[in-house]
């Protein structure tokens, strides 16, 4: 068998196997090495009350259903025709620490090598991949759930039309999209919207979205609203809007740079469906616990407290949409929290939940990895809408990237889905400032 076409040995780091349990059988029909150490480190996760200690003890479960089949030390098969192995041996390298643990792993692969295996490093770690090519070992990011952010669905497409063709084709009642959209453009899916922009006035525009169902677009449903003051100032955020105040959509995911208005049309169009409207009988708000630079340390104080703290974020949104009030912004903010019309839960407490009936808008999606996103948005309940926001270009997550994270993968995995609807949002409108320091720094 030519070197090409042989099974290659994957060493698998411990952080793969807490980013994703699953990435233990993704692999194929190759070879898949679990050093030791590995072993050790899940150890010390799987006592934790949080998303790692939750997948370190789903590997171990796994891996203890293997040893059922047979020796873990000499490799068991799998169902995909591969081999899982434990292996023990990670001699020490020249030039490197000993007793680090990530030392140790690539001596474990570099082990494999000299012995004639086609070895490649599986890591996260970036640092821990530059010490593997050191070693003139391949190495290779966990590729499976990435998704290509530049190529990243934005919700929508642009269509230039004549300047009388904007406003006749958007009060039509429904349009066939073969007779306004190329060819390059189709098929469009469930919710995508079309902007029809005038050619001698590019700030002209109409808005349509495509009904799956009849296969045709359609006006968007809603009026331009206004809510707590706030009113969509692009196409962009009208957009957000229409799929924010849809009941139909269940999964709403806005992503954008800093400053594009997010997490402000999001808690604007949640307040209206939970306090005007009453839609939903309760906001529920939450983020990562993710500090930005080096973190403060603990916290003093009950949960709520330490909320506030993680929330600032959240209470400057809330408090520039009810300065409006008649009320001091800030009791009001507190009477309502008092209510529990709105609630700041930590992620940390959402598992194992069934929330129903609650308008739910997790902020700063873009630094929980795919399982997490999966785990919040299985916990809704009958009649529960979730949205997601965040930035993948500004992760704090230090195993995850613009490509990685859970936020652009569900974007992509439920694109097309009936009770799914997306916007990319590109414009910031916090201020001048702010949109120079997105646009240069």
């Amino acid at each position: 068998m030519s070197p090409a076409n042989r099974p290659k040995t994957f060493v698998i780091d411990t952080n793969v196997l807490l980013h994703n349990p699953a990435s233990l059988f993704s692999f194929a029909d190759n070879r898949v090495v679990i050093p030791m150490v590995v072993l050790e480190e899940l150890d010390r996760f799987k006592t934790a009350n949080n998303e790692l200690g939750q997948n370190s003890r789903e590997v171990v479960r796994a891996l203890d259903r293997l040893r059922a089949l047979g020796s873990l030390r000499e490799g068991v098969k799998t169902p995909q025709g591969g081999t899982i192995q434990v292996v023990m041996e990670s001699p020490p390298l020249d030039g490197m620490l000993t007793g680090v643990n990530d030392n140790r792993i690539l001596g474990c692969a570099h082990h494999l090598k000299t012995k004639g295996q086609q070895v490649v490093f599986i890591s996260k770690d970036i640092n821990a991949r530059v010490k593997a090519d050191a070693l003139d070992i391949p190495s290779e990011d966990y590729k499976a759930m990435r998704v290509n952010v530049d190529e990243l669905y934005s919700g929508y497409i642009t269509v230039d039309v004549a300047s009388d063709e904007v406003d006749d084709l958007g009060k039509k009642p429904a349009i066939d999209p073969a007779k306004l959209v190329g060819k390059e453009d189709l098929p469009l899916i469930w919710n995508q919207f079309v902007v029809l922009r005038d050619r001698a006035d590019k700030e002209h525009t109409a808005l349509l979205r495509y009904d799956g169902a009849e296969g045709m677009l359609k006006p968007l449903a809603h009026e331009p609203p206004e809510l707590y003051s706030v009113t969509p100032r692009s196409p962009e955020q009208r957009m957000a809007f229409e799929l924010l105040l849809d009941d139909n959509i269940k999964l709403v995911t806005l992503v954008g740079r800093a400053g594009t208005g997010k997490t402000l049309l999001a808690l604007a169009c949640g307040l209206n469906k939970v306090i005007d409207s009453e839609r939903y009988k309760k906001l529920l708000v939450s983020r990562p616990i993710m500090p930005l630079g080096a973190d403060i340390g603990y916290l003093p104080g009950t949960k709520d407290d330490k909320m506030v703290h993680w929330m600032g974020p959240i209470f400057d949104n809330l408090h520039f949409l009810l300065a409006s009030e008649e009320r001091d912004p800030d009791d009001v903010i507190k009477r309502l929290i008092a209510e529990e019309t709105i609630t700041l839960e930590a992620l940390t407490y959402i598992r194992g939940r069934s929330i129903a009936r609650q308008f739910v808008v997790v902020d700063e999606a873009q630094n929980l990895t795919p399982h997490e996103i999966k785990t919040i948005i299985s916990r809704a309940g009958e009649d529960t809408k979730v949205v997601l926001t965040g930035d993948p270009h500004q992760i704090d997550n230090p195993y995850l990237d613009s490509n990685s994270n859970g936020l652009t993968h569900v974007v992509e995995r439920l694109r097309g889905q009936p009770l799914a609807g997306h916007v990319t949002l590109t414009k910031s409108e916090r201020s001048e400032l702010a949109g120079v320091a997105a646009d240069i720094l």
